[in-house]
This record gives C-alpha cells, structure tokens and sequence, in this order.
C-alpha cells in the first residue's frame, strides 16, 4: 500500500505538468474566416517576424557605415582638429558656439545611418505585413489592468511558443558566440602586439574585425527569420483558429440568420400571392389541369428573356384565377402535366424553368395564331 500511494504522488505532478502543454483553446478546431483575418489585421494582430526586423536594421546601416566609412572618418577628424585647434578660444560654456558645429558634425554621421535605419525598419514590416495603419493595438484596454496571470504564465512559460523562442535565444547566443571566438582568433596575433601600432592602425583593426562580426550576426539573423516568420504565421493563424459554433455566428452574422431569411421570403411570398390576384388580367395564357391548379403566365418580348408566372394557385385561389381570366377574356389552356410542373416549379415572379420552355412557347404561339384569325376575321 506504501509504495502505491508514493508511486501515484511521484507521478501525479508529472501528468498535471504535462497539462500545461495542452491546446489553450479546446474546441477551436476550423480555420479563422477571411472575415475573421480581416478583423484581426484591423486590430494590429498579424504574423510578424522580429528577426527580420533586427536583421535589416542591423545589416543596412551596418552596410552603410561601410559604405561612407572613409567619409565619417574625415568627419570625424576634422571635428578633433577643429575643437583641439580651437580650444584655447572657445569657452566651456559658450553653447551658442559649440552646439551648432557639434551638431553640424554629428548629423553629418548620424543622419545617414538613421536614416538607412528607419527606411530598414519600415521596409522589414512592409515586407511581412504590407501597408497598414491602426491604432487599435495601442488603445488603452482596461480589462489589462488585472491580467490572468496564470493564462500569461502558461503561454509565456509553458507553451510550444515559449519553448520555440528558448530554442531560437540559445541557437542565436551560440552561433554567434562561435563567430565571435573565430574573429577573435584570427586577429590574436595582431592585438598582442597592438600597442606597437598607430592609433589609427589599432582602430582600423579593431572597427574591421567588429564591422565583420556584425554583419556575419545581421546575416545570422536574416537566415533564422525566414523560418521564424513560417513559425509566427502557424501561430498567428492557430491564435485566430474557431469552433464551428463561432462560425455559424459569424456566418449569420454575414449572410443573416437563415431562419430570419426564411420568414423574409416567406413574407414576401404572401404579399406576392395576395397581390397576384391583380395580374391575371395582364396574363397572356392561364395553365390549369383543369380543377386543382391554375398557372397565369406572362409574356413581353421587347422586356422578358422567357414567361414569367404572373399567379398561381391551388383549390380556391385555381377557381378565383380562372374567374378572373375569364373576366379578362385571358385565354385558358388545360395541361395537367404542365399545370402541376409550374405550380410545383415556380414562385410567383419567377421566370419559366428551361425544360418548360418548348411546350410553354408552343402554347404562346398557338393562342397567338388563334387570336390573329379571330382578328382576321
């Protein structure tokens, strides 16, 4: 019995550990909606590498520098000479004086590499995200100011997140380490015997074997964002994936309820059907069978594609429709195969249906021949 109760405490902790990896939202099991896309990348939500990002900013400026070395290395003498020439002139405190050619000088170096910088940052996001603009995702939420400590843990801490990013932190940390140790090594030689050469040999070796290292890093860095951006964008769209209940919702609430649908057709049906009495008169040809079903037909030429069921009915509303005609003196054609088919076919306001098209044309045209010899005669 002891050793049950020592075996079922050592291993209890072990499962409720093992929970902490568990999906953080069960049920979530259908892809997000473009709809749901859409709204997320209105709030600021999208997949977004920040190795990238580091990777740009590092690579390009550094390239500039490069570029433009011999430059701000001209610049940066002439601002010693000028200061040392003029030392014994120029006041510690006369700012009117120092500022401006301080300044002329540091915007001159400064300047194009934030420049390139800021251009590096912008271009690195348009590259994952493309234009956009929003403020949503700074907005005060003060539903923050109490957080779920716990959900932040988890995902922070023990989440496969959390366990990609450690990974990704010691292969960068290790890597460029590794690197680093190389440069190093090469130029041992040089640094033990460094204090025998100039200052401006000392800091060409110096800034040259650190120019490389950064720009082997910022290489580093834009290798590991590719798969880094694929990782972000799986996470982003599993953070955005929703239950089939949340799809319906938002199928409803794109398309509207079915069932509100329903009754909206529905309503329109009945108003048609209490109005369509109104529009035998206008029929061309009424379809019956000859004691259950009434189809009144409409056609005009110059403005319809094929007929169109004016009115319909069953029973009682078959009688009023054949009253009416015969009121109206609209010809009436017994076809109870036709009849049926229409009726159970067709709406009120629908066009006659492609198979009806050849018997209901031979109809028309029969009432129109009858109706141009009873003119002619």
């Amino acid at each position: 019995m002891g050793n049950k109760y020592i075996e079922l405490y050592e291993i209890e902790p072990l499962v409720m550990h093992l929970q902490w990896f568990a999906a953080e939202d069960e049920g979530r099991t259908e892809d997000p909606t473009e709809q749901k896309k859409k709204k997320s990348r209105e709030e600021g939500k999208v997949a977004k590498s920040s190795e990238l990002v580091a990777a740009l900013v590092v690579l390009l400026p550094i390239t500039t520098i490069g570029i433009l070395s011999s430059f701000f290395w001209k610049q940066f003498r002439a601002l010693m000479i000028f200061f040392l020439s003029n030392i014994d002139q120029l006041e510690l405190l006369d700012f009117k004086k120092i500022i401006p050619v301080f300044f002329n000088f540091y915007g001159s170096v400064v300047g194009p590499v934030a420049a390139v910088a800021f251009i590096s940052a912008m271009l690195a996001n348009l590259m994952q995200v493309g234009l956009l603009f929003t403020t949503k995702a700074i907005e005060p939420k003060f539903d923050k100011i109490a957080p779920n400590f716990g959900k932040y843990l988890t995902k922070t801490l023990f989440s496969m997140e959390a366990v990609y990013n450690l990974l990704k932190s010691i292969f960068k940390i290790g890597i460029i380490g590794f690197l680093a140790y190389l440069n190093v090594k090469s130029i041992m030689p040089n640094l033990v015997v460094l204090m025998n050469h100039s200052i401006s040999e000392s800091f060409k070796l110096i800034a040259g074997t650190a120019f490389k290292m950064m720009v082997q890093a910022a290489i580093i860095m834009l290798a590991i964002s590719v798969p880094d951006y694929l990782f972000q964008r799986k996470q982003h769209l599993d953070s955005l994936k929703m239950s089939k209940q949340e799809v319906k919702e938002e199928y409803k609430q794109m398309e509207g309820d079915p069932q509100i649908k329903s009754r909206l057709k529905q309503k329109m049906q009945d108003i048609l059907n209490s109005t369509m009495i109104q529009n035998v008169p206008k029929a061309d040809v009424v379809i019956t069978n000859p004691t259950h079903f009434a189809v009144a037909l409409e056609y005009d030429s110059g403005s319809m594609i094929a007929p169109r069921v004016s009115a319909k009915g069953q029973d009682n509303i078959a009688q009023n429709i054949k009253r009416v005609a015969k009121e109206h003196n609209v010809p009436i054609v017994e076809n109870k195969p036709l009849a049926r088919g229409l009726y159970a076919d067709t709406e009120v306001g629908d066009t006659v249906p492609d198979k009806y098209w050849s018997i209901v044309a031979t109809v028309l045209a029969e009432i129109r021949r009858i109706d141009n010899n009873l003119k002619g005669e």
